[in-house]
């Protein structure tokens, strides 16, 4: 898994990238990106399919802030990103959250 980070010079926003490569992703047919930026929405970011067997998405994130998220696939079974900046534990369970900063 791996998130890319691009700041923008014109705005106070982050372009991040989340990708979860064919090994990670538990062969799943539909991955969604679900965190605080969403409302977490389990159907408001569908990851994008490729044909390797890969999933991509971008969101734009207010700079200054951390964001708690997760992966869902195929809407039964949750996942974190190994590469997030931290983790924290999750109210809901006996879980952890992946969280993204993003600091200028």
């Amino acid at each position: 898994m791996s998130i890319k980070k691009q700041y923008l010079k014109s705005k106070p926003v982050c372009k991040v990238t989340f990708r979860v490569p064919k090994e990670a992703n538990c062969w799943a047919k539909e991955v969604n990106l679900v965190g605080e930026f969403n409302s977490w929405d389990p159907t408001a970011t569908p990851m994008k399919s490729y044909k390797n067997g890969s999933f991509s998405a971008t969101v734009d994130l207010n700079v200054n802030k951390e964001y708690q998220f997760r992966y869902l696939m195929d809407g039964v079974a949750w996942k974190n990103d190994q590469e997030a900046d931290t983790y924290i534990h999750c109210p809901y369970g006996n879980c952890e959250n992946s969280v993204v900063i993003i600091k200028k």
